[in-house]
């Protein structure tokens, strides 16, 4: 276990994951304000192998961990924590049905204390605007907007950062 919120465990993936981690990719309503086009079930397969090896490596600066809840311990989707230009971005994704449930603000909560743990000072995330739910998360958590642009799919995104 990587660390717990009250409902929820993050913690590493495994192949055991595939399933959810396949109808969490493969959905665009959820890769509708994310990187990346919906996947199929051996690009999945492959993705999810290449991110269980990362846990290997000695500077591993790209973790993406799943989260289940404590209750069932259901797969209900991934929280990633990323380093990058020396600062570390965080961000997280749910299944659809496991939308408007408080689990992105509970994560939230938790990885800034996560963050704290790790002796690092600063955190950002970066938002497409018209994502309005993860914007709300941040700005309660004192995420302060740093920078707004045009990103790579042309929309507009703004870039978050939280010192800690």
């Amino acid at each position: 276990m990587i660390f717990e919120t009250e409902r929820l465990i993050v913690r590493k993936l495994s192949f055991d994951d595939l399933h959810g981690f396949y109808a969490m990719e493969s959905n665009p309503n959820v890769l509708k304000y994310a990187d990346g086009t919906p996947k199929d079930l051996n690009q999945c397969k492959v993705e999810l192998g290449n991110l269980i090896n990362r846990y290997q490596l000695e500077n591993n600066d790209f973790c993406i961990y799943a989260i289940e809840r404590n209750l069932d311990k259901e797969f209900i989707g991934t929280v990633a924590l990323i380093k990058t230009n020396n600062e570390y971005e965080i961000g997280y994704r749910f299944l659809e049905k496991y939308w408007n449930k408080g689990y992105a603000s509970e994560i939230c909560k938790v990885l800034i204390l996560y963050c704290k743990q790790l002796s690092i000072k600063k955190i950002v995330g970066f938002v497409v605007n018209a994502n309005v739910a993860s914007a709300k998360i941040l700005e309660k958590y004192n995420f302060k907007i740093v920078d707004v642009f045009i990103n790579d799919d042309y929309q507009q995104e703004t870039k978050y950062e939280l010192k800690l």
